[in-house]
């Protein structure tokens, strides 16, 4: 297994992971406390806590991409078909 290939399999596990945190904890401006700004959308997210959450999917395709890898080169799974 080369690097090009734990790569694309940590890009492919971040945007995943990104998709399903993106959403968590988000709170729009009609639903906070502060009012909606003006010249926005009511339902845009009041604080959407990027920096959490981009750090968060980091660490959780780090492990996947590990896990993955973990699994590629051990003999638990085999993902080549069998020689004849």
């Amino acid at each position: 297994m080369g690097i090009p290939t734990l790569i694309l399999v940590y890009v492919i596990a971040w945007w995943m992971t990104f998709f399903a945190v993106l959403p968590i904890g988000v709170r729009s401006q009609h639903e906070s406390d502060e009012g909606v700004t003006a010249g926005t959308e009511p339902g845009a997210p009041s604080n959407p806590n990027l920096k959490k959450k981009v750090l968060a999917t980091s660490l959780i395709a780090l492990v996947l991409t590990a896990g993955y890898y973990f699994l590629a080169t051990s003999d638990l799974i085999n993902f080549r078909p069998p020689k004849a």
